[in-house]
């Protein structure tokens, strides 16, 4: 049944939830603020936080008055109270010597005293080699995006913040980098989530078609996006077109579902242009006036007919047609796009291909398509928060300027992952001293190759401090001081990216653990006052809320090399902020107005021109910037570096495609492991099958299997699905096990089920972006249960991978 948009939205009890920020019911405290922060997901629902008397959090629900996630909240934060007041969580900041990393042997310290070693340490490296000798890392894309690195450059001084080893840094910034190139800005699906009266918004269209591609949106919320708007949106009659090798719930409700071989995303979205193009069903008004470089962009596509592309992709060359006329017959359709889209060798010029569909249809910042989006209050949450501190002679020394033109050119402000690790390694181009890790477990979960990057933290940094909630396995390897991080009912700060604005509010405290606000506050204070003229955490969030005319000044500044201005956001719109953090407490969340057709009204250009935040002022079908660093200007598709077709020699051994990453509900990348509801509804590491492909290797439903390729093996349980591609394996990731012995050799179990154990470093793409984590190879068979040592004691004791 197709539902009006007023009838999609829960209604609740105003006497009950109220409008205040905050209300008493008999001992128990009511706070409305926002879920944000270790552990969860990237989405910052609305929340009612329940208190009692000692500020202890005993309840968790979803704000009903929120027009963000309306009262809805996912099984994650439903189970917060639980994790919040695990026994587990690291109390007290801690220290260990060097010659005992892998040892049990914190001993508890200070607040103080944590942060005189860390003083000490980074003193002594300026004075040596040099603040680039410091790196700043940081785990998935939560509040620690712009603190991590607004302590690496302000507090640090150093030019390098990265994500903690992620291989091609192929997590959101392959697809930001394109959006960027084409369009000059980041582009969202629209489902409404920028307008205060959401369904209702009288301006706002739905969707008739969205094409979800590489997205498992209801299981993992990512990106910022909730899955429940994907779910209203078809409640309300938007079909959808699903592009994922897998039968997800998504897929199952499809009018088109292509489960094309991982990694041939970019030839897919060229075979679909194809088609629009050759059909004439292409926007010819957005084309003709405000696009560049089509014509030499249909001319490439025609060397991807869907005939070819369906022999690449392992689909039928109906499904492909089908799809596309689907596409371009909607108006107005939008992409919903996932990690799958970075995570392959290819990744921005599969993204730039499926930029390039939802353009040429017309849909890009119109209601219910791909709107234009910015930080609401164009606030600086990114990971360029800080850089205007850095002298120019240091940023010069950003790690990864070899790993393409754009990272030489300064596209982008973070160090790429597989740069830092070889600096690491072998001191080239000169050798890390120091890292700060925030929110991030990247030997259990981010890092690929992860027994490469276990060894280089344990046995090549000097110093490593690691700032979390529990005691993870990266902890235990490397950490020589750990400082105990506050979860989100525990801190003052801030939701923004992309809109709303929305509080975060403490009402509890555990043990000493403090806010990653507080911690680089009386960091940087430290190191840098002058740097930080913040007494408290309010402070520095009032800054950052009103940061927006800072963010202008900055950007109008950022050119490359060639003095062609790049990513300018001076533009007047969002305005800037002129309410401060308890104000924003106070109101719980803040709108503005969204607009649309932004590059008609010259709101994205200097000047207040029409166009395109771009070199020519149009989208751009063709990069200007990617011709003149001598890379292919148009999109095209690359084959994965392993695959049938790329080694066909390494397919006798290893006859499978293996994909990772494979998403749950219970989990978010490695976090809630130690939960025990989670681990009631998901004991242990899944890996589904086809089931005739487990009966080839004698695999049967439940069974501990070996997963296996040329760089490593773990081992995960069988579960056997009926519609799954025979030819494929899909593993899950970030597994380790709180429950086994933290001290080496046993390290939680790290490498036992760790997928990453396959993957690759330094095997990334033309632009410095995206690495093949999702389009690996490998062999199936079942653990007999013979294994004289856990994958995780051959590692630890040298004796394995």
């Amino acid at each position: 049944m197709i539902r009006k948009p007023e009838e999609i939205l829960p209604s609740y009890n105003e006497d009950i939830y109220k409008d205040e920020w905050q209300w008493q019911e008999g001992d128990i405290t009511v706070t409305r603020t926002a879920q944000y922060t270790a552990p969860g997901c990237h989405n910052s629902c609305s929340v009612l936080f329940y208190t009692n008397k000692d500020g202890k959090l005993v309840d968790i629900e979803g704000d009903p008055r929120s027009q963000y996630n309306n009262g809805r909240l996912c099984m994650r934060c439903l189970n917060m109270v639980e994790t919040v007041n695990h026994p587990d969580r690291l109390k007290y900041p801690m220290k260990r010597a060097r010659e005992d990393r892998g040892k049990d042997a914190f001993e508890r310290i200070s607040w103080d005293e944590a942060y005189d070693i860390i003083e000490a340490k980074v003193r002594q490296i300026w004075e040596e080699s040099g603040p680039e000798a410091i790196v700043g890392l940081q785990g998935t894309g939560r509040n620690v995006v712009w603190l991590n690195p607004l302590l690496t450059f302000a507090g640090f001084g150093s030019p390098n913040v990265g994500m903690a080893f992620l291989s091609g840094d192929a997590c959101y910034l392959p697809r930001l980098c394109c959006s960027v190139l084409c369009m000059g800005e980041l582009f969202v699906s629209d489902c409404s989530q920028f307008n205060e009266q959401r369904y209702s918004d009288p301006e706002w269209v739905r969707p008739e078609c969205m094409l979800i591609w590489g997205n498992n949106i209801v299981a993992s919320n990512g990106d910022g996006f909730f899955g429940h708007w994907v779910v209203d949106l078809m409640r309300m009659g938007t079909k959808i077109i699903v592009v994922d090798p897998r039968l997800t719930w998504l897929s199952a409700r499809a009018e088109h579902w292509l489960p094309i071989r991982p990694g041939t995303d970019g030839a897919l979205a060229l075979a679909m242009s194809n088609v629009i193009i050759e059909e004439d069903l292409y926007d010819h008004d957005f084309v003709e006036n405000w696009s560049f470089g089509f014509d030499d962009y249909a001319e490439r596509v025609k060397e991807y007919p869907p005939e070819k592309v369906a022999e690449i992709c392992w689909i039928s060359e109906d499904s492909i047609k089908e799809a596309a006329r689907a596409f371009a017959k909607a108006k107005p359709g939008c992409i919903q796009w996932g990690l799958a889209v970075d995570q392959q060798k290819y990744g921005t010029e599969a993204a730039r291909a499926i930029c390039n569909i939802t353009a040429m249809c017309g849909n890009i910042d119109v209601p219910g398509g791909n709107v234009l989006s910015r930080t609401i209050y164009n606030i600086y949450g990114t990971y360029a928060c800080g850089i205007w501190t850095v002298a120019e002679n240091v940023l010069k020394k950003n790690l990864g300027q070899d790993a393409s033109p754009l990272f030489a050119a300064g596209f982008g402000s973070e160090s790429q992952g597989d740069a830092i690790l070889r600096a690491i390694e072998h001191g080239d181009p000169y050798q890390v001293r120091m890292l700060f890790m925030q929110g991030t477990n990247p030997i259990a979960n981010m890092a690929a190759d992860a027994p490469r990057v276990y060894r280089a933290l344990r046995d090549k940094v000097e110093f490593n401090v690691v700032c979390d909630v529990f005691k993870t396995p990266t902890i235990m390897a490397c950490a020589d001081v750990v400082l105990p991080a506050a979860m989100s009912c525990e801190r003052n700060s801030a939701r923004a990216w992309p809109w709303p604005l929305r509080s975060i509010v403490k009402v509890s405290q555990y043990y000493e653990a403090k806010s990653d606000e507080q911690i680089i506050l009386e960091l940087g204070k430290r190191l840098k006052p002058e740097n930080w003229p913040y007494e408290t955490d309010i402070d520095l969030m009032t800054w950052w809320i009103q940061s927006g005319d800072l963010k202008r000044q900055v950007s109008d500044k950022s050119t490359d090399t060639d003095g062609i201005e790049v990513n300018s956001n001076n533009a007047a719109w969002p305005p800037t902020a002129d309410f401060d953090w308890y104000q924003l407490r106070d109101e719980v969340i803040k709108w503005e107005d969204y607009i649309y057709y932004k590059y008609q009204k010259g709101i994205l250009r200097p000047g207040n021109e029409p166009g395109f935040n771009t070199v020519t002022g149009l989208y751009e079908f063709k990069s200007t910037l990617l011709e003149m660093w001598g890379l292919d200007p148009l999109p095209f598709f690359g084959e994965p570096p392993e695959s049938p077709y790329s080694t066909p020699e390494l397919m006798e051994e290893y006859p499978l495609i293996l994909t990772t990453g494979m998403r749950s509900f219970e989990f978010f990348h490695s976090e809630h492991r130690q939960l025990p509801t989670m681990r009631e509804f998901h004991p242990w590491p899944i890996t589904e099958l086809h089931p005739e492909t487990a009966t080839k290797y004698g695999i049967s439903e439940g069974d501990w299997i070996w997963i296996e390729n040329m760089r490593g093996k773990c081992r995960q349980v069988a579960h056997l699905n009926p519609s799954h591609p025979k030819w494929l394996v899909s593993s899950e990731h970030g597994w380790w096990y709180p429950e086994q012995a933290a001290a080496e050799p046993h390290l939680f179990g790290n490498f036992d089920s760790n997928i990453n154990n396959l993957t690759q470093m330094d095997e990334f793409g033309p632009t410095g972006y995206g690495a093949p984590y999702k389009c690996q190879i490998c062999k199936v068979y079942k653990d007999d249960g013979n294994n004289k040592m856990t994958v995780t004691e051959e590692i630890t004791t040298n004796k394995g991978m």
